[in-house]
Formats: structure tokens, sequence, C-alpha cells
């Protein structure tokens, strides 16, 4: 993964192959996301979306952290303002939320720290590989916020009632170690292996069929969510079974090779 010592920017866009990799960029303050950030993300979002030869997201941080979440500055400007606005959460609140139902499969490369709105805006992603320093907290209660719904909903599915309610109510730091435990990190390893479980993963899933994970992914988070349309899921099932996918995996297991999905 290159992380060189750019001046900080909005997310930075790398694509390798099938494999595209949005970087969070500012460093010095490890990562803290601004408001023109999140319009950013958002439309880099909609071009992976659009890009049949992306098979598979990893979104990561540069430097020392993953993301110190949500500017708190726009939210204090919120916070006294004398007329009610779309709240800065609501704003993040749509980017996480975006990002938890893109097409793609997502990984989240977990370099660092990770605080605040970022736990969310990782615990979106489908899987999460962090080092063995990393470290998390949610300091909503400290702040005397009021977290958004989405974000507790994500919390509780993810990580159970008990977890959330500790994360949440405490606002206690906890350590990569124990973020594995709960199920927050999908994999924890040593800084120097990092980039090779990220990549063994990532090429898992590039060779995968897109439609069928894409709908699967899409059943999956219906179900967390209890908003599943088993209509249109059963539907998808069904003409998966007629479908070019199916006849390419069937034939390369014949065959004993390796499937060649087309996007």
């Amino acid at each position: 993964m290159s992380e060189t010592a750019d001046a900080a920017s909005s997310p930075v866009l790398e694509i390798n192959g099938a494999c595209a990799t949005i970087r969070l960029n500012r460093p010095k303050h490890l990562n803290r996301l601004q408001a023109e950030d999140l319009g950013e993300l958002v439309k880099l979002f909609d071009r992976i979306e659009s890009d049949p030869a992306i098979r598979v997201l990893v979104l990561t941080g540069t430097g020392r952290a993953f993301s110190a979440g949500y500017d708190l500055n726009s939210v204090a400007e919120r916070a006294v303002s004398a007329h009610e606005q779309q709240s800065a959460g609501s704003a993040f609140e749509v980017v996480v939320n975006r990002l938890e139902d893109l097409g793609v499969p997502t990984i989240c490369r977990l370099n660092g720290g990770v605080y605040g709105g970022s736990t969310d805006l990782a615990l979106a992603c489908d899987f999460r590989i962090g080092v063995d320093t990393a470290e998390m907290f949610m300091p909503a209660a400290r702040l005397g916020l009021h977290y958004y719904t989405s974000g507790i909903k994500r919390y509780v599915t993810r990580l159970g009632l008990d977890n959330a309610k500790k994360l949440f109510l405490t606002a206690s730091r906890i350590s990569a170690p124990e973020m594995l435990r709960i199920g927050y990190l999908t994999a924890m390893v040593p800084e120097e292996t990092l980039d090779e479980e990220v990549g063994k993963l990532a090429n898992i899933l590039a060779g995968n069929a897109p439609q069928a994970m894409r709908g699967m992914k899409r059943a999956i988070n219906e179900f967390a969510r209890g908003e599943l349309d088993a209509r249109v899921a059963d539907q998808r099932h069904r003409d998966s079974m007629r479908g070019d996918e199916i006849k390419e995996g069937i034939k390369a297991f014949s065959e004993k090779r390796p499937p060649r999905f087309e996007g």
C-alpha cells in the first residue's frame, strides 16, 4: 500500500486492476474528515460502482491512524446555530450508509486507530483487517451527542447489544485484541503483514461472481436491518440459476480452473 507523505487532501482514489483503494489523506490530523471530504467520498463510491472492471474496494488511511472521525468543529458550529439545519451527523450518515450499500465488496484496511464516526465508517465495510496496535473508541456520550440511529443500529446488528452498550455508553477505548474478540475486526495482523492479508482477501473477492456477490450482500444487509424484500431476493436467486455466471462457474469447476466472470 502506497503511503507517501502527500500534502493533505480529500480522499485519494487508486486503482490497481480489479481493486480500487480509497485512502483518507489528512495524516497530520489523523485523517479527520472535513465537510468537503464527504461529498468527495460519495463521488468516488459512484465512480467505483459504475466501473464493471472494479470488483473490490479497500478503504484505508495515510499515516499512523485510520481516521479520527468527523471534524468536531463542524459539529460545534451546528450546536450553537440558532437555526436547525441538516446536522453534520446527518451528512456523515449519508456517506456511511452509501458505503454499506455499495455493490462491490469492501475491505477496511485499518492501519491504526479508529475513532468517533470513523468507527462506523469502518463498520459499514464488509470486512475489517487491522493491525495489532490499533485501538478504537466512540466518544459520543462524553460529547453530549446522541449518535444517529442507523449508526447505532449498525453497532447493535454487527457487534451485539451488550458490546454496543459498552462502546456507546462508557466511551471507553478498546485495543485490537478486544476489537477482534467482539467481532469488530475480521482479522488482526502485525503491521508488516497487513498489506499481504488485505491483498489475499481482495484477490478472493475479485475472483468471485460479481452479480451473485452483489445480490447476496444486499440480502445480508437487508436481513441485518430487518428490511429484507423476500420477493426481490427470491427473484435474484431464480435469475442466477439461469444466468451466465452460474454457467461459467460450473464449467470452471468441471474443468478444474479458476472461473472467469464478466463484469
